[in-house]
């Protein structure tokens, strides 16, 4: 298709764009990618779309393209079908982060794509390795400046009106009902996650690895409209990288924490999140909390090893010497932990565009440990189901070369009548069994919480 002819329109600024998703929550290939502002300040964009002209979803080895109601099949490498359907990158609009692309997620399985992996665990999660919707239109809105902004390419004059008009005066959806059945059942208890923790702790030892994320899936079933429950997790764990899809048979709700890549006119960023505290409810013992996690030299430790991990990895998309890391170990505080975050910078190379960073970093290694592929056949090992969409990534890459997408974590999977969420944490030779097995807790508390209000 065409992208030469852009155009962007003003439209009227609401301080929550929940409000403007609403009424699209339901409708096919609906995503909200949100700052969850005014709940936090943290984040300045949201973006949102529905109705691509094209999705590519990755089974495996097999990605199924549908351009416009034409299906083919493609054996092909999915980030080099991505590329395709993106086309050379465009001229970016200044004041926008996004006029147009890629929005979908990529699941950690998708890694398989990339290196050769074991198969140990259950594949139970019955969804497409990667969903990407391609959208020639989205809303903006910008928190910053308090405007909103329709970008959309070659759009006929009436559905150009039909949009202007629909996000002018968005209207207000029927009441919805969202049920949780039972209480959620983790895939290991304490026994077991000890039995993996020290099988971990043996290849530590051995020399294996320095360091392996070691995570546990939580399930519940349930019934009903999944726009309902992400309004209330929003309420209750408000986080900068959030999202909302609507896919073709799962819906994808996130509060992740986590930026995992950002590319902007060039300039890479990286946030990798590594070391937890929970919140507290006085200010005094939390603010010892964040003095704690700021003196742990366990968690810097662990945090040295992943920010090492990712220099390595956008190296290799980066030019030579522009990686830098402008902030170690600062700490940020969320709804209900703080967490200890570092900054990692480069400068893409001529030669590469953001789908070949996102490749070559792929999955993050805050989620995966160091060495990044011995940490990963680890997890497969000692993991009983696959990850899924969990530890992947979520957010969009335009059709002008700018990408931001966050780490997949804090983020529920919704289908075939079952609610999933994982939690877990970085184990190395220092970590304690309660310790470690308690943080898993400590962050999946505002998803506990969620399905806890939902509770029949």
């Amino acid at each position: 298709m065409s992208l030469d002819n852009v155009v962007t329109h003003a439209l009227p600024y609401f301080e929550d764009s929940a409000l403007i998703f609403a009424p699209l929550a339901n409708r096919p290939w609906a995503v909200f990618l949100d700052s969850a502002h005014p709940l936090s300040q943290q984040g300045r964009f949201d973006i949102l779309a529905y109705g691509p002209v094209c999705t590519l979803q990755t089974y495996a080895e097999l990605t199924l393209i549908d351009n416009q109601g034409v299906i083919t099949h493609s054996l092909a490498d999915p980030f080099q079908l991505l590329k395709q359907h993106l086309g050379p990158p465009r001229p970016a609009i200044a004041e926008l982060p996004f006029n147009g692309g890629a929005i979908g997620y990529f699941g950690y399985d998708l890694a398989r794509r990339i290196e050769k992996l074991p198969e140990l665990a259950s594949q139970s999660e019955g969804i497409a390795d990667m969903a990407i919707g391609i959208y020639q239109w989205a809303v903006i809105v910008d928190h910053q400046l308090k405007q909103s902004w329709l970008v959309a390419y070659d759009l006929t004059p009436s559905r150009l009106a039909e949009l202007l008009e629909e996000f002018s005066h968005p209207a207000q959806p029927p009441l919805a009902d969202f049920q949780v059945l039972a209480e959620p059942s983790a895939n290991m208890d304490k026994t077991a996650y000890a039995g993996a923790f020290n099988k971990i702790k043996a290849y530590l030892a051995a020399g294996d690895c320095y360091q392996v994320n070691l995570t546990q899936r939580f399930v519940s079933p349930c019934q009903g409209d999944a726009w309902v429950a992400y309004q209330v997790l929003r309420q209750i764990n408000a986080a900068p990288f959030s999202a909302y899809l609507n896919l073709a048979d799962v819906q994808i709700l996130s509060s992740s924490p986590e930026r995992f890549l950002q590319v902007r006119n060039g300039q890479v960023e990286t946030k990798p999140i590594k070391g937890t505290r929970p919140r507290k409810a006085s200010a005094s013992e939390d603010q010892a909390q964040i003095q704690a996690l700021a003196a742990s030299e366990k968690d810097r430790a662990e945090n040295l090893m992943i920010v090492d991990l990712l220099r390595n990895d956008i190296g290799k998309s980066c030019r030579e010497g522009t990686v830098q890391v402008p902030e170690l170990f600062a700490v940020e505080s969320f709804a209900t932990v703080h967490h200890l975050v570092s900054t990692i910078t480069g400068v893409l190379a001529p030669d590469q565009q953001a789908v070949d960073l996102l490749r070559s970093c792929f999955p993050g290694g805050s989620i995966t440990g160091a060495p990044k592929i011995r940490a990963m056949e680890i997890i497969e090992e000692l993991e009983p189901h696959r990850r899924g969409v969990y530890c992947g990534a979520i957010g969009y890459i335009g059709f002008d070369g700018n990408m931001d997408t966050n780490i997949a974590i804090r983020t529920l999977v919704y289908n075939q009548h079952s609610i999933r969420f994982w939690a877990g944490g970085g184990i190395t030779y220092d970590s304690q069994l309660d310790a470690e097995y308690q943080e898993c807790f400590d962050k999946a508390a505002a998803l506990l919480q969620l399905l806890a209000r939902f509770k029949v």
